[in-house]
């Protein structure tokens, strides 16, 4: 960061900043690591016990206090003596070695920018909704972890999501709580006289001003941008109101500030990434506004400009059907942007919206955002390997002729932060067992110190963290039966309710018809037959919320709040409101097992029942996202055959009888099945399992040390070369022609006919190729073989012997491969060959034999 701009507390500060010990406080407030790191937890339960409880903010609580109980609480010996070990344990942390300063000592990677519309990190700093803002929230916290130079850019929403209330009829309402930025873990910035760094973003017509924010993520940052400054029109402040909220234009304004503004506050606060890191396309103009710096630095054109910066450039997309990618039409594409593509991209509007479409002549065809972060990245990966493969189908039409395994869609599977997950029962085991440090490193070794843990041990600690589930679903219950006007008998009612010893289920995501929260009420007869089992009952917690404009998800929810009215349901089926980050926590922390019922291939990935795994939870789930690549009978069980579906009404009625008969037949049995000391050893064998194989492995532990050696290294380096390669060739006068191939038709390629040679060992392929204009040694000429059932798919070069006679640039090639499938199987290829450019990502021309 520039030394001119930094992070400074609110105004409110100077009140109480004249105290002695002050600034150590609120150091430790303004620092998210309490999110997952619960060791000052003591200090602000001493300052204020009672708000501490309510509100988990540390921030709230020294905003809150007394003068006077904060002068008293520093001249405490032990207060005090408590608050110094915890920043000299901060400072510690943040100068100690790192897995990636140990592991990449050179300065390969300097910064990684981390552009997403939403960041889970705690409750106490609500602009999530779900699944993205995990993942996103879960990497910055990883990052802190590993030392790895990431930082987050996202916006700051006046209202965030929306938080739920099932009123008496159990109808889902929303409500928008303002958050008050006075009252979050943040800081404004402000240049070095005080002044409060704001940034303009021009939109047609007006200019909006964005303030800026710091939020300090233990030694990482994530930076937030919000419309709310009063210099802009009462209209324009709302921009920033709401996460997902209003209609198209809302939702490009918000993009077009998070993406364009975010790049330009990097760019106030002196800071190059390497890497841009577009997590969902949501923040795709960055890619716009990073060639556009570019182009004012080196006088290059766009398309240069484009094709060097988009090298530093990762799309990670989390979308499993078209629908979900956000289009908006030309004509607001060229109200907002038609401007800038013209005076400052120096591009027509229709070469911009050929960026964001798949084909560039179809002036109907709707600006994609999806589109133009692929269009302006250097890779592209999904967030399972089941997701990558559907990715691949998804975009295939931007690579027309490629197979559809060479649609060039990597993937690295999510993990969750497992330090944020973890009970205090969980903490005490691991670190009996792996150490205080096991997720700042390699978390491969992990499994086998756990395989070591003694039956007694494990099941002592699952009973703790079902304990505690039950005891705050009971207080949380009945403080939401209060203020929904509930009779007395019925709160105090919900204070004994569930049974910490019986089976516990537990169901909590987003209500959306293609997650089948209501597979389970396709019988509700049979549903409550296993409830009220005489030997092995069940008790089932249910959360979750539905889209405002989800009519369909939340009639959904309505449905399970009338099934758990029924008098048979009541004592064994609970509904806890407005689904966050504190409930989940003490959901995963809690449950015996954690219910998935998706529609296959619909769930990318999926991170809730990840973390059921560091606190000895099981998934049953069905065969979709993470669970696809993870499941094995020894540590769980799954739910279809592997297969799509589609939404068949009888296959869901099929998957809902399979459901009832796990439960009833394997899961019940399993739990209640005990041995003389009271232990279920087939459930704990199971839970054994389950934690030590998959709790590392699904960690983002594992999934940031994958992206910063598969993704964000190579990206870094091949930038750099791009940026040297420009510059080289701006002084020598040579136009980069490779940099545009988008601009260029493919000459006319053609082939002559292939000759085979076959014996019993192998195939010798001979065939001509006319190359037309194109440089043979630009272009590779390939065999290529079609995967099938028993054989994966092949491409083999080609090599090319001697130019054929009489022709301008015909060329015999030749390949010999041993004879294990048929000669027909094989057709010759010509596909272009360039150091340092991916293709067919940048580069997707391609001609076939026939």
């Amino acid at each position: 960061m520039s030394d001119s701009v930094r992070g400074r507390h609110p105004k409110e500060l100077p009140l109480c900043a004249d105290i002695e010990g002050f600034d150590s406080l609120a150091e430790l407030a303004l620092d998210l690591r309490s999110s997952w790191n619960h060791a000052t937890d003591r200090i602000w339960r001493q300052l204020d016990p009672v708000l501490w409880e309510l509100t988990h903010n540390p921030w709230v609580v020294l905003q809150t206090v007394s003068r006077e109980r904060l002068e008293q609480a520093l001249q405490e010996p032990a207060f005090r003596a408590e608050l110094d070990t915890r920043i000299r344990e901060t400072r510690e942390a943040e100068s100690a070695p790192t897995w990636f300063q140990q592991n990449h000592p050179q300065p390969a990677l300097q910064c990684v920018a981390y552009f997403c519309m939403e960041f889970m990190l705690s409750e106490t700093l609500p602009i999530y909704s779900g699944g993205l803002g995990n993942v996103a929230g879960d990497q910055l916290k990883a990052a802190s972890d590993l030392g790895v130079p990431v930082i987050g850019v996202g916006l700051l929403y006046q209202q965030g999501y929306f938080r739920q209330v099932i009123d008496q009829d159990g109808s889902q309402r929303a409500l928008y709580p303002y958050n008050e930025p006075g009252q979050l873990p943040i800081a404004p910035l402000r240049q070095a006289n005080g002044e409060w760094l704001r940034l303009e973003v021009a939109l047609p017509g007006y200019s909006v001003w964005l303030r800026t924010w710091q939020v300090q993520v233990g030694r990482t940052r994530l930076y937030l941008l919000d419309s709310n400054d009063a210099a802009n029109f009462p209209a324009h402040r709302g921009i920033t109101s709401e996460l997902y909220g209003g209609g198209p234009e809302l939702r490009l304004q918000q993009e077009l500030l998070l993406g364009i503004g975010g790049w330009r506050l990097l760019e106030a606060l002196g800071i190059e990434p390497e890497v841009c890191h577009l997590n969902e396309g949501h923040a795709a103009f960055a890619v716009l506004e990073r060639a556009l710096r570019f182009m004012q630095r080196t006088a290059q054109p766009f398309d240069v400009a484009l094709a060097t910066t988009r090298a530093g450039n990762l799309f990670t997309t989390h979308t499993a059907v078209a629908a979900g990618f956000d289009r908006f039409s030309p004509a607001l594409i060229a109200q907002y942007l038609g401007a800038y593509a013209e005076q400052h991209l120096g591009i027509s509007l229709h070469d911009l919206l050929a960026l964001g479409r798949c084909d560039p002549h179809d002036d109907s065809e709707p600006f994609n955002m999806a589109y133009l972060a692929i269009h302006g990245s250097g890779a592209v990966n999904g967030v399972s390997q089941l997701h990558a493969r559907v990715s691949r189908h998804l975009f295939a039409p931007l690579f027309p002729r490629w197979p559809i395994e060479e649609i060039p869609i990597g993937h690295v599977t999510n993990g969750v932060h497992m330090p944020s997950w973890d009970s205090a029962p969980a903490d005490e085991l691991w670190t009996e067992a792996c150490g205080q440090d096991r997720w700042r490193g390699t978390a491969e070794h992990l499994g086998e110190a756990i395989r070591h843990v003694a039956d007694a041990r494990l099941w002592q600690f699952r009973l703790a963290g079902s304990a505690q589930l039950i005891a705050y679903a009971r207080a949380r219950l009945a403080r939401q039966q209060a203020a929904a006007g509930a009779p007395l008998a019925e709160v105090e009612a919900a204070k004994q309710l569930f049974d910490p010893a019986i089976l516990t289920l537990g169901f909590a995501r987003r209500f959306a018809t293609y997650k089948r929260p209501n597979l389970l009420l396709h019988d509700p007869d049979r549903l409550l037959r296993l409830l009220n089992h005489p030997e092995r009952p069940m008790q089932l917690i249910i959360a979750g919320k539905a889209h405002p404009a989800d009519l369909a998800g939340q009639a959904m929810i309505q449905q399970w709040i009338r099934f758990i009215r029924r008098p048979e349901a009541r004592s064994r089926v609970i509904f806890l409101s407005d689904y966050d980050m504190s409930l989940s926590e003490h959901l995963v922390q809690g449950v015996d097992v954690w219910l998935n019922t998706p529609r296959r291939p619909w769930e990318a990935s999926g991170t809730s029942g990840m973390k059921v795994l560091v606190n000895g939870g099981l998934n049953l789930s069905e065969l979709d996202g993470w669970w696809a690549e993870a499941y094995t009978a020894e540590v769980g069980w799954a739910l279809g055959d592997g297969q799509e579906h589609g939404d068949d009404p009888a296959w869901d009625a099929a998957e809902a009888e399979t459901l009832y008969n796990l439960l009833e037949r394997e899961v019940a049995p399993a739990f209640y099945n005990r041995d003389a000391s009271d232990i279920p050893a087939g459930w704990v064998a199971r839970m054994r399992e389950s934690m030590a194989r998959l709790t590392p492995r699904f960690s983002t532990n594992r999934t940031l040390r994958e992206y910063t050696e598969h993704y964000y290294l190579p990206a870094a380096a091949t930038f750099r070369q791009r940026v040297a390669h420009c510059h080289e060739a701006a002084i020598s006068g040579q136009a980069l022609h490779w940099q545009h191939p988008r601009a260029q038709t493919w000459p006319d390629v053609r082939f002559g006919e292939m000759r085979v040679v076959s014996d019993a060992q192998q195939h010798l392929f001979e065939v001509d190729a006319y190359l037309d204009g194109l440089d043979p040694e630009r272009v590779r000429v390939e065999l290529y073989a079609n995967a099938t059932a028993g054989a994966a798919a092949q491409r083999l070069p080609m090599q090319r012997l001697h130019r054929l006679e009489h022709t301008a640039n015909g060329y015999t090639y030749r390949a010999s491969l041993a004879s294990q499938r048929p000669a027909g199987d094989y057709t010759a290829r010509v596909v272009p060959n360039r150091e340092q450019v991916a293709v067919p990502l940048e580069d997707a021309h391609i001609r076939w034999q026939r």
